[in-house]
């Protein structure tokens, strides 16, 4: 028979730990949920109790329905996907050669450009945003009636502001790949772009994975970028197109409610879907030898 493994008594110093991370969670969570149940509620119902749970007759899709009916949803969640996943992809090629580059490869100013690289990330997007409108227009790409050169438009900032971060975390990862790997495949007459597509990117699909998620996640929810470059209705992402539908209802906290839900759910879809992949991501490069 196989011994049984005793379980380990739980630590004494880990009951605050986890009190502390339970409180966080229910802090973090209960916003979220109440939102989400005042989104089948009228506005009426939410002033006279916003804390009752809506069943039965509290229950509606009103709010729902009223979305949908007043703007095109369906059209602004194709354009989210459209600049998003541009983005995802872009910044996973460019930070990806950058990243390999900067670790295998010894070049004049290479320290400096690190040094860039890393201090760009400290820079927010809105220090920036007036000067790249401004090159951007002088290109005729802005306020374009043309809805891909729009959403191209306003793609290049979020692809900018997303590389320093995921350069980092690429060359953290890289960096701990076996560089034996690499001079088999050098003997093999591979040359540099084979070495990376298929030595380097197989290995470090846990870190690609890390900065495809959050690249997508912070180009989908950002609304300060989408409001300078989307201008026209058809072309606007779903978080700009919600923004516009709740200014437009004023104090409807249903339609607020169900609006955030709309923009918010595939989110946290996404995320629980590919969670361990963000976690193993942001750890491997720093457990491995």
């Amino acid at each position: 028979m196989k011994s049984m493994k005793k379980k380990k008594p739980m630590q004494l110093w880990k009951i605050p730990v986890y009190a502390v991370l339970l409180c966080w969670m229910l802090t973090t969570v209960y916003p979220l949920f109440w939102v989400m149940l005042n989104s089948f509620k009228v506005k009426n119902e939410i002033l006279a109790d916003s804390f009752a749970l809506p069943l039965g007759e509290l229950f509606t899709l009103a709010n729902y329905r009223r979305a949908f009916d007043r703007v095109p949803i369906f059209g602004a969640y194709l354009n989210s996907v459209v600049v998003s996943g541009s983005v995802t992809l872009c910044v996973m090629a460019l930070a990806g050669l950058a990243a390999f580059a900067l670790v295998r490869y010894n070049f004049k100013g290479k320290q400096v450009l690190i040094s860039l690289v890393v201090a760009s990330m400290m820079f927010p997007a809105f220090s920036t945003i007036v000067p790249v409108f401004r090159m951007e227009a002088s290109w005729g790409i802005v306020n374009s009636s043309n809805r891909w050169i729009s959403l191209f438009a306003c793609a290049l900032p979020q692809i900018a502001g997303n590389l320093s971060f995921a350069i980092v975390v690429l060359t953290g990862y890289i960096r701990s790949l076996p560089l034996e790997l690499e001079e088999a495949a050098f003997m093999e007459g591979c040359g540099p772009f084979q070495i990376f597509t298929r030595i380097v990117v197989p290995l470090a699909k846990p870190s690609f994975a890390t900065v495809a998620i959050f690249s997508f996640l912070w180009s989908y929810n950002d609304l300060f970028t989408q409001t300078f470059f989307l201008r026209i209705q058809k072309q606007w992402a779903i978080t700009r197109l919600l923004k516009e539908l709740t200014s437009m209802e004023g104090t409807n906290y249903g339609l607020m409610a169900a609006a955030v839900t709309i923009v918010i759910v595939p989110v946290i879809l996404l995320y629980a879907a590919l969670q361990k992949y963000i976690i193993k991501g942001m750890v491997a490069g720093a457990v491995k030898g």
